[in-house]
Order: structure tokens, then C-alpha cells, then sequence
């Protein structure tokens, strides 16, 4: 028969009972349930690699004393032989034990055991009737007892969240899931081998800041004891990144985290990951190359295709990628006409008409982006740079040479997510102060997400910060698109949750 525990339930009270029952037992016959001295030789993984397709007798010159450790994920008892499956972190092997090998003793703790301890297991390797490639048991050692039973359908509950709480679960009965936080790490190490083989600086910048800046966001706020000053978790690296270009640091990048204290969605959580760079004597032109260059670069590590499955679609991110602006965008997929939107009270009239959930009060730039986020933002499918952003909602870019109701901007959409936000960088400290000063007015208006003034960055702007470009990558989105996760609380190992009652 098989060792069964369902309907799992976080209390599972009567067969924790039982296992405690054993816990004390196994102690009473002097057995160490919690043992630190038991040395792998191998990895599961290691072992099928070398043997998965090893004749009998190939088996049969293998190693002797093969020692492998893991957890018990699954038992099938038999009287004085029995098997089971052992899980490390490369994968899972069969284990054959018998009492005439084991020795009563040892089997007898064999008997005792449950599905979800860790054990040590020392022997030889052979292949079953089956052909599956098993483990003789010659020694057993329990290593940690596992007081609470796992669930055996953990993967399709209805309260998605248990498993965002209890992911150390998660993580161990579903493989998918570990692979996702694999891949995770796979692309954030190939994020930063890609800006160093480009010359790019890591840094790291200030978490807590005297003054938020770097991104229209709500911060969080904490208070220093000792220099009894507000301190507020940084929304943005932006502003001190730049301070490192003034300084000579041409080329800069950090990746770590961000708070923003505002809403929790599918999209949004409010500790992020970030890679934000800094360019000098580039555009943001340059930039949109720079980050087909990434993408692509992800893509082969990790998938070996410019093909890849999200959201039921499948993108290509062959380049070059499209191009347009937040008005074509409109135009596009509103039906909107250019000249129909070209005027505030335009753009409030086809708000109306389409019973848009939008503020109409809201200066011409901040509606047409609204706009644009209503009627086209979930249709960019296909990987599309987004330009020709209003000065307004763009208080750190530089204006646009051209039209200078236009910033030099560019929003990345892939899936119908923003992905990256990019600008050529305003290094005009006279307009830098001016539009602080229109941030100020539109804090003072009730606007909390609005930068305040942020008087050293000017002056450091005063020195001199050469010509560039900057963007900022959110790694959280760009594993969701590269797992093809529908939430990003399948990529955030420990998402934020409320408590429970």
C-alpha cells in the first residue's frame, strides 16, 4: 500500500498528534531526530546524470557507498521490503530498503517514518524490473523529523494565497514552482554579467532617503531615533544614480529593491526589484537598442528562442521592434482621429464619448496618458516602444528638441504590461528647478505622489552631468514574462499578504 495523507488543512491536528507521538518515541529509544552528521557524496541530479542510462553492468562497478540526503516524498511499504522516493534540490531517486540489508534496528526506524522527513541513505546503486534506476539502501539515518503531514494537491487549492504563505510548502511539492524562482535567479545573474560585460559600474545607493525622489509614487515612511528625522524607503535609485554621473561614473547600474506604499494587484507589489542604469553620451534612442539587446540575450539564456509563450500569446522579439506614439497609439486602438485629441477639450469629449474612467479635471498631457492606458495599453501584444510622452507627466526627462510639449521618452510593452521606462535625462539644472517647483505646486494641490524639490540634486546638476540616457527594468515583470507567471506573487518568493485572522 501506499503511504496517503489528504485533505490537508494548516492545523492537520490529530496526525501531527501522531507524529508527535513518534518525535517523543524515536527520542525515548535514543534515536537523535535532528542530526548534523551525515555527509552526501551525491546529488540526485549528479547520480542520474552519470547512471540514467548505465547498463547492469556498468551499475554493478559503481561506487559502493553512494550517499545521497533529502526529504521523503513519497512510501510504499511491503512487510520486510519496501521503497520510497527521496527529493533533494536537483530532483528525486527511488530507494530500495530491506530488513535482512538494513538490519532489524535500522528497519524498524524504516517503519517508523513519514512522508516529509529528511533522511540520509547510504549504498548501491541497481535498476528495478521496471527499469528504474533505485538506490540499495545499506545505511539510513533520519535527519529531521517532519511534524506536520504535506499536502498531496497543494498546487490546485482554491485559496491561491496558502500557497504565497506557506511557500516553503509550495516549494517543496511542486517542481513547476521551484523552477520558476530557478530561472529567476538564472535571469537576474545574466541581468548583471550583461551590463558589466558592457562596462557598466554595479552600485549601490541609499535605501533609506532624506528626500523621496526618482518616480511619482507614495513612499513609505519611517523615522530615525537618533538624528530624529523622517527617513522614507526609497520609490526610485534615480536621483543618486545621476549624482554618480556628475561625479564621473559614466555608465551605472543597481539592482535591488524599491517601495512604493500603494496598491497590491497581479501587477504590483509593494517591494520590487529594479535594474536601473545610467548611459552618459547616450539617447534614449540608444537605449531601445540596448534593451532589444537584453531581451534577446534573456531569451536565448533561458528559453534558447526569440519565441516566447505569455499570457496565451506568443511574442517574438525578433528586432527591430515597433514604434509608437502615445497619440498613434490612441489612434490606433481608440479610433480616435490626431486632430480629435489634439486639444484638451478633444481629448475630454472622446473621454466622454467612450466612458472612459478617467479624470477629466487632469492637465492635457496627464489625460492623454490616462487615455492611452484605457484604449491601447492592454492591446501592445508585441514587444512596442512607446514615445511621445507630455512633459508633464515626465518631471526628470529632457524635453524634446523638436516639440518641447514632448520628452525624449520611451515605455516598453510587451503582453499588455509595461516592462521598462526610459528617457534622455534633463540635465539643465535651471528647468530642473522649474519643474520641482510645478511637482511642489502639485503636492501643495493634494498631489502625494508628486517629487518634492530636492535641492542637492540641482546643485549637483549646477557641477555639470553630462549628456544621457537612463532606464529602469522592473525584474519582477520581466520573470513574470519569461515564466509566463499571471501574478507577480508567482515570482516574489514571499509576496505581501495581509494577515491572517
Amino acid at each position: 500500500m501506499t503511504d496517503n495523507e489528504n485533505n490537508y488543512s494548516d492545523d492537520s491536528g490529530e496526525q501531527v498528534e501522531v507524529r508527535r507521538q513518534k518525535l517523543a518515541k524515536l527520542k525515548e529509544a535514543g534515536h537523535r531526530a535532528y542530526a548534523n552528521d551525515f555527509k552526501p557524496t551525491h546529488d540526485i541530479a549528479e547520480i542520474a546524470g552519470r547512471f540514467a542510462d548505465a547498463s547492469d553492468e556498468d551499475l554493478s562497478a559503481a561506487p559502493k557507498d553512494i550517499g545521497i540526503s533529502g526529504r521523503i516524498m513519497a512510501i510504499r511499504r511491503m512487510g520486510k521490503a519496501s521503497f520510497f522516493h527521496m527529493q533533494d534540490r536537483r530532483g528525486r531517486l527511488q530507494v530500495y530498503v530491506q530488513q535482512n540489508r538494513l538490519g532489524e534496528e535500522a528497519y524498524g526506524l524504516f517503519r517508523t517514518l513519514d512522508i516529509g522527513d529528511i533522511v540520509g541513505v547510504r549504498g548501491h546503486l541497481f535498476r528495478t524490473r521496471t527499469k528504474e534506476l533505485t538506490l540499495e539502501a545499506q545505511e539510513l539515518r533520519l535527519l529531521t523529523k517532519c511534524l506536520r503531514p504535506l499536502p498531496e494537491k497543494w498546487h490546485g487549492l482554491a485559496d491561491v494565497e496558502a500557497r504565497y504563505r506557506q511557500r516553503y510548502v509550495d516549494l517543496m511539492v511542486n517542481p513547476e514552482v521551484r523552477e520558476v524562482f530557478e530561472k529567476r535567479s538564472r535571469i537576474v545573474r545574466h541581468v548583471r554579467r550583461f551590463f558589466e560585460e558592457r562596462d557598466f559600474l554595479e552600485v549601490e545607493t541609499p535605501m533609506m532617503q532624506a528626500i523621496p525622489g526618482g518616480a511619482a509614487a507614495r513612499p513609505f515612511v519611517t523615522h530615525h531615533n537618533t538624528l530624529d528625522m523622517e527617513l522614507y524607503l526609497r520609490v526610485a535609485p534615480e536621483l543618486f544614480l545621476k549624482r554618480l554621473l556628475v561625479g564621473g561614473f559614466e555608465r551605472v547600474f543597481e539592482l535591488n529593491r524599491n517601495f512604493r506604499n500603494e496598491g497590491i494587484s497581479v501587477r504590483h507589489n509593494p517591494e520590487f526589484t529594479m535594474v536601473e542604469f545610467y548611459q552618459a553620451y547616450a539617447t534614449f534612442d540608444d537605449l531601445m537598442q540596448l534593451t532589444e539587446e537584453l531581451f534577446v540575450a534573456i531569451a536565448n539564456e533561458i528559453n534558447g528562442s526569440l519565441q516566447v509563450t505569455y499570457g496565451g500569446h506568443t511574442i517574438d522579439l525578433t528586432p527591430p521592434w515597433r514604434r509608437l506614439t502615445i497619440t498613434e497609439a490612441i489612434v490606433a486602438h481608440g479610433g480616435a482621429t490626431a486632430a480629435e485629441i489634439d486639444t484638451l477639450e478633444g481629448l475630454r469629449q472622446f473621454a466622454r464619448n467612450k466612458q472612459l474612467r478617467v479624470d477629466l479635471d487632469a492637465p492635457y498631457g496627464n489625460l492623454l496618458v490616462e487615455v492611452f492606458e484605457e484604449v491601447a495599453e492592454a492591446r501592445l501584444i508585441q514587444p512596442t516602444f512607446m514615445t511621445g510622452y507630455p512633459i508633464e507627466v515626465s518631471p526628470l526627462a529632457r524635453k524634446n528638441d523638436e516639440n518641447p510639449a514632448l520628452v525624449d521618452r520611451f515605455e516598453l510593452y510587451i503582453g499588455g504590461r509595461e516592462l521598462a521606462n526610459a528617457f534622455s535625462e534633463l540635465n539643465d539644472p535651471v528647468d530642473q528647478r522649474q519643474r520641482f517647483l510645478g511637482q511642489m505646486a502639485a503636492r501643495a494641490a493634494g498631489d502625494d505622489t508628486a517629487n518634492p524639490i530636492d535641492d542637492d540634486y540641482v546643485r549637483a546638476l549646477e557641477f555639470g552631468m553630462p549628456p544621457a540616457a537612463g532606464e529602469g527594468i522592473g525584474i519582477d515583470r520581466l520573470v513574470m514574462f519569461f515564466t509566463d507567471a499571471p501574478s507577480i506573487r508567482d515570482v516574489i518568493l514571499f509576496p505581501l499578504l495581509r494577515p491572517q485572522r
